[in-house]
C-alpha cells in the first residue's frame, strides 16, 4: 500500500468516527458550560461574536489571510502533506506560546486571544489549501475552507452535515455552499468556550492557554488534512 492509498483509507475511517456520538463528559458539560457563559460579561460574548464575523467576512473578500506560496508542479501527494504538516507545526508553536501570554495577562489580555487565534487558524487554512493546490482566490474555493472550519469545531449534530456537504462539494447548488455565519459562531463558541474560558482564570491561565491553542490547532490540522484528502482522491 502506498502513501496514497494509506492516507486515503486513514480519511475514510476519519469521516466515519465523525458519526460516533461524543464522550460523556463533551455532552454534559454543555449544561455547565451554559451557566458559566452567562456569568461572563456581554462585552466579552461580543468580542468572540465580531471576531468571528469580521473573520468570516474577511476570509471571503480580502486577500488577509491568502500568502503566496510558489508551488510545483511534480509535488507529489505525500510532498504537499510534508509543507502542510511542517506549517501546521509554525503555526501550532505560534497559537501556544500566543496562549500563554495572553493567558498569562489578566482577564482582558485573556479576552483578546480570541480573535488572534483565529487569525492564526485562518492563515494556515489557507497556506494548507495552496499547498494542496486550491486556487484560494476563488469566492468558493474560500468558502470551502471556512466549511472545513466549521467541520472542525462543530457539534454532534451540525459536523455530520458538514462532513457531508464537504465531501459532494463539487455537485452542491450554491445555495447549500453559503456560510451560515450564526451557525459557524454559535457552533464554534460552543465548541471552545469551557477550556478556553478556564484561560481566563488567574493563576492558571497561561498553561491552559499554551495547551489549549496548541490542541485546538492541532484539531483543526487533522480536519484539514482529511477533507483535502477525501476530495482529491474521491
Amino acid at each position: 500500500m502506498n502513501y496514497d492509498q494509506q492516507m486515503y483509507k486513514e480519511a475514510l475511517r476519519w469521516s466515519r468516527s465523525l458519526e460516533k456520538r461524543s464522550g460523556l463528559i463533551q455532552r454534559s458539560s454543555k449544561g455547565f458550560q451554559s451557566t458559566i457563559n452567562s456569568k461572563i460579561p456581554d462585552r466579552v460574548h461580543n468580542v468572540v461574536t465580531e471576531s468571528i464575523k469580521k473573520m468570516i467576512e474577511l476570509a471571503l473578500t480580502t486577500s488577509q489571510y491568502i500568502r503566496p506560496i510558489e508551488q510545483e508542479t511534480d509535488w507529489t501527494f505525500e510532498q504537499r502533506e510534508q509543507l502542510v504538516q511542517d506549517r501546521l507545526k509554525q503555526y501550532k508553536s505560534t497559537a501556544a506560546w500566543e496562549g500563554a501570554g495572553t493567558g498569562a495577562g489578566g482577564f482582558w489580555l485573556g479576552v483578546a486571544d480570541f480573535p488572534l487565534l483565529l487569525s492564526i487558524k485562518m492563515k494556515f487554512l489557507f497556506d494548507a489549501g495552496q499547498y494542496y493546490g486550491l486556487d484560494v482566490n476563488r469566492y468558493e474555493e474560500r468558502v470551502f475552507l471556512l466549511h472545513i472550519f466549521m467541520l472542525a469545531f462543530s457539534s454532534d449534530k451540525e459536523r455530520v452535515r458538514v462532513r457531508d456537504l464537504l465531501l459532494n462539494w463539487e455537485n452542491e447548488p450554491l445555495e447549500r455552499k453559503k456560510i451560515d455565519w450564526r451557525t459557524l459562531q454559535i457552533e464554534y463558541r460552543d465548541t471552545i468556550d469551557l477550556v478556553k474560558l478556564m484561560q481566563l482564570v488567574p493563576g492558571i491561565g497561561a498553561i491552559v492557554g499554551y495547551v489549549a491553542n496548541g490542541r485546538l490547532l492541532e484539531q483543526l490540522g487533522e480536519t484539514t488534512m482529511n477533507v483535502h484528502r477525501l476530495r482529491l482522491f474521491s
